[in-house]
Order: C-alpha cells, then structure tokens, then sequence
C-alpha cells in the first residue's frame, strides 16, 4: 500500500451528513472524490493545451499524424503485437466501447 497522509479538511455539515447516508467510510469517498477531480482537470488542462499549443509544438503538431509515423523506426511489428490476442471492439459516441459482436 502506498504511503498516506492525514490531513483535516472541512466541510460543510450538510455536506458530511450526505456523504454519511452514501457511504460508510469517509475517507474512502472524499479519496474517489479527489481522484476524479484531478483526472477531470488534467484532462480540462489537456484539453486546453491541445487548443492552444505552445509556439515550439506548433511546427510538430503542423506534421501530422502520418507524417510523425513515418518519422518512427521500422520494427518487426509481429514481434510486438499478436492481432490475435484480445477481443475486437469499437468506440460508439454517448456509449462507450462495446464488444464488435454486438
């Protein structure tokens, strides 16, 4: 287990006696709470950056996906990958990645 920290953070009672009806263990909900909170602002900071790119990734970003994939060495991909491992699936908007079967 990683190592912890106490710290003390304080909430409005309203608040403490919502999270007490959902959940049992405090800590436990404020940790899920924190953790999707960083995620959402490291994705809102990606996000940003990708809008706005900085002067010096400009000329990368003008390449594009292709040229920047011709721009890598040549491996034996068979080596790195079995296509048959794995299942096939595929991204619907709104849904999620769902089973190509369905």
């Amino acid at each position: 287990m990683p190592p912890t920290e106490r710290v003390t953070v304080t909430l409005p009672s309203e608040l403490i006696r919502e999270i007490d009806r959902l959940e049992k263990n405090r800590s436990k909900f404020v940790l899920a709470a924190v953790k999707r909170e960083l995620i959402r602002r490291r994705r809102e900071e990606l996000k940003r950056s990708l809008e706005n790119p900085h002067p010096e990734t400009e000329a990368f970003a003008e390449l594009g996906f292709d040229d920047w994939a011709r721009s890598l060495p040549q491996e034996n991909l068979s080596e790195l990958l079995d296509p048959n491992a794995g299942r096939r699936v595929r991204w619907i908007p709104g849904e999620g990645w769902i089973d190509e079967t369905e």
